[in-house]
């Protein structure tokens, strides 16, 4: 092996283990439950799946503090294996034989490429979304787990994922860039030079997690991918892209794109899926948006054409770790282009 490769491999081992240890404190969990969106979103899709659940096998991928795990327990699941790798694990069988379901839940502690199984399963649950839907995911181990547990027929629950993008005007930017054109006033001192500066600083190539509010948003979101978990491959999540072309609402300028996503659910006794949603437009959660500022703001009136492509990629530098390539033309202003990526704090903190 030669030493790039082992470099790579070491690399590789020591992202998963930063990974894996960040959900071994209680705060992360706290979140995610405490999102009533999202935990009473799958609660519903479970119940409402109840007649593909009950008496059937089901893996839990990512299983966390097990919560999944007892809703389809509660949904009348016969067995469940809730798979985790980090130590969260054993808090989860503390809260399994809490909820006296010890003898139909298993908590099985590793990865889900590592554990072995003593059968096939009918359903498999998983909370595998990351910001950006794809940041930190889960989603290839959710189809590995397809792949070597789900039997034919079997169902996936979210069964499918769209992203979306749409411009928008962030104020609390220009409010900030604004900012140093009032220090004059203040204390005396012109510091309007630090302008462009605070431009470059804010309005960098990091992908922002923030809340975005729908009265910010300038047009309607263009859906530019969807993931049909059922089919898409591992390769296919190498790169993940579509174009899109919104339409302003009216003048206004954009200083930033906001990139979201849904979730859908099959659900067999109604109409219409069950979809989780992290829209702008919709109440929020843990996920808020991913906000993407272009370098400078770009004025746009009623019905300006505003088209390009989004391509998303797992980082060179951490796999598990997402980038955002947005070609976009605005009006008539010429094609521009920028990348975009969440900083690897812990990268800073090894040796």
């Amino acid at each position: 092996m030669s030493r790039v490769v082992k470099k790579r491999k070491l690399d590789e081992i020591r992202q998963d283990r930063l990974y894996f240890d960040s959900y071994s404190d209680v705060t992360i969990h706290e979140e995610m439950i405490a999102d009533h969106v999202r935990t009473n979103t799958y609660r519903t899709a479970i119940l409402k799946n109840s007649e593909s659940v009950r008496g059937k096998v089901v893996l839990d991928v990512g299983a966390g503090t097990g919560v999944l795990s007892i809703f389809c327990a509660q949904a009348g699941a016969k067995k469940v294996y809730a798979v985790e790798a980090c130590s969260i694990a054993e808090q989860a069988q503390i809260t399994v034989k809490h909820n006296n379901m010890e003898d139909r839940i298993e908590v099985i502690r590793g990865t889900v490429e590592t554990v072995d199984l003593p059968e096939t399963v009918d359903v498999i649950v998983s909370e595998w979304m990351g910001y950006a839907l794809l940041h930190e995911s889960m989603l290839n181990s959710v189809l590995y787990a397809r792949d070597k547990w789900l039997k034919p027929g079997g169902i996936i629950l979210p069964s499918k994922a769209e992203l979306y993008i749409t411009p928008v005007i962030d104020p609390v930017v220009e409010d900030r860039l604004h900012f140093w054109y009032t220090v004059k006033d203040q204390y005396g001192v012109d510091m309007s030079c630090m302008s462009g500066f605070a431009r470059k600083c804010i309005m960098n190539s990091d992908i922002t997690v923030s809340s975005v509010t729908c009265e910010d948003v300038l047009s309607h979101p263009a859906r530019f991918a969807e993931l049909d978990l059922h089919s898409v491959t591992p390769e296919e999540l190498r790169s993940v892209k579509g174009q899109f072309r919104c339409e302003s609402f009216g003048s206004s300028a954009v200083n930033a794109f906001c990139v979201y996503f849904t979730v859908t659910f099959p659900c067999p006794d109604s109409t219409a899926p069950l979809v989780l949603s992290t829209s702008p437009c919709k109440p929020e959660t843990h996920w808020k948006q991913a906000v993407l500022y272009l370098d400078a703001p770009v004025e746009v009136v009623q019905d300006t054409p505003i088209t390009g492509e989004v391509r998303m990629y797992p980082s060179e530098e951490n796999a598990r770790h997402i980038c955002i390539h947005v070609d976009y033309s605005i009006g008539e202003q010429k094609r521009q282009s920028k990348t975009f990526s969440i900083p690897d704090w812990s990268s800073e903190a090894q040796p």
